[in-house]
């Protein structure tokens, strides 16, 4: 039998008390459980600095960001910071979507069997914290900069797909697909049935990926057993068992390029929260695909790098106010970050700048003005 499993390593070198683990190849789903074995192995023995070494890592998916941010949990219970050195830029974009990938394990779990296709994995239990980078300014374009190379796009949107399937609910299968030499094709799926529900929304020039590629806003087929708006389409995924579509378009520059699709076994399963939830994935993946084509300046990635790290301080300082508040713990913190955030749309950073606006105004308690 041919092993085509993606090339993965993991080694700890100790220099004295501190620790650094050698990442190399690709953490897929399969991967995940060596590289917890190893950062628990380094944790154990309780190093008094624990470093991340990516510059040899090609991909990142949702499974190995749960293992390292597990063990950034264990490490910050003990005082010990991680710090993640020399990613690539789709590695760093993948620790860019560190919100996104905690939002998706507080708040869904992966139900056992509901997958369309034999490929899916299920995700691993765990939470998620934040990393503290090392990185430098002069770095910027190495790291943080998103080339037009599409095996490195298509990289990012396979994580996308990934973190799509554990954010929102009912979710059974999920996929990319993207306008290319004005061709429309799946660039990323969860399994060989989504591809093929994909394929032949292509063939048959109908669907809701099509519509949401081409028109630009969303659609939601709530029930395949009544839909009328596809008539070619819909008996082949009713078929296969799909019950539900839920499409949102992607853009690039403000164009519509293709189509987030989430699909399920369930008819009428995606609700409100599950709609925002695609909506705030869908953004990710147009930011991704706005990133590579266009030509992003030095100042502009340097302003975007600072951003993103004020991003991550404010929703920490949040998160610091409601575990005092309410006396909760981090993961407890975050997900009413996250309830509150959802419940009014309100964008989780706004949300966190408000918690924490209200926390320093004189004369306002921290815990009336949020709730």
């Amino acid at each position: 039998m041919i092993n085509d499993a993606p090339r993965f390593e993991a080694v700890t070198h100790f220099a004295g008390s501190d620790a650094t683990v050698v990442l190399t190849g690709s953490v897929e789903n399969a991967a995940a459980p060596a590289l917890s074995a190893t950062l628990d192995a380094a944790i154990d023995r309780h190093p008094t600095s624990m470093t991340l070494d990516l510059a040899n890592l090609d991909f990142m998916g949702a499974a190995g960001l749960i293992a390292v941010t597990s063990a950034e949990n264990r490490l910050a219970s003990l005082g010990v910071t991680l710090n993640v050195q020399s990613p690539s830029a789709l590695v760093n974009r993948v620790l860019g979507m560190m919100e996104l990938a905690e939002t998706a394990r507080l708040d869904r779990s992966t139900p056992e069997g509901g997958h369309l296709g034999p490929e899916q994995l299920g995700g691993s239990n765990g939470s998620t914290q934040h990393f503290a980078s090392s990185l430098s300014t002069r770095d910027l374009r190495r790291v943080t900069g998103m080339p037009t190379d599409p095996d490195v796009v298509d990289g990012a949107l396979r994580l996308i797909v990934e973190l799509a399937r554990l954010s929102v609910g009912g979710a059974d299968g999920v996929s990319v697909s993207l306008m290319r030499h004005g061709v429309l094709s799946t660039v990323a799926a969860s399994d060989q049935t989504i591809m093929a529900m994909d394929a032949t929304q292509y063939a048959t020039g109908e669907g809701p990926c099509v519509d949401a590629s081409v028109e630009g806003h969303w659609f939601h087929a709530e029930s395949l057993v009544n839909e009328t708006r596809w008539p070619s389409f819909t008996p082949a995924a009713r078929s296969l068992g799909i019950r539900a579509i839920l499409s949102s378009p992607l853009t690039a520059i403000d164009k519509p390029v293709g189509a987030l699709n989430i699909y399920s076994r369930t008819a009428e399963t995606f609700d409100i929260k599950d709609q925002k939830a695609a909506a705030v994935v869908a953004q990710k993946a147009s930011t991704i695909l706005s990133d590579a084509s266009a030509g992003v300046s030095d100042m502009q990635m340097a302003t975007r790098f600072q951003e993103a790290l004020r991003s991550r301080e404010v929703v920490s300082l949040a998160k610091g106010i409601i575990m005092a508040r309410d006396g909760s713990d981090a993961v407890e913190a975050f997900s009413t970050l996250l309830h509150l955030s959802l419940s009014d749309g309100v964008p989780l950073l706004q949300r966190a700048a408000a918690i924490v606006h209200s926390a320093v105004k004189p004369g306002i308690e921290s815990g009336s003005a949020e709730r």
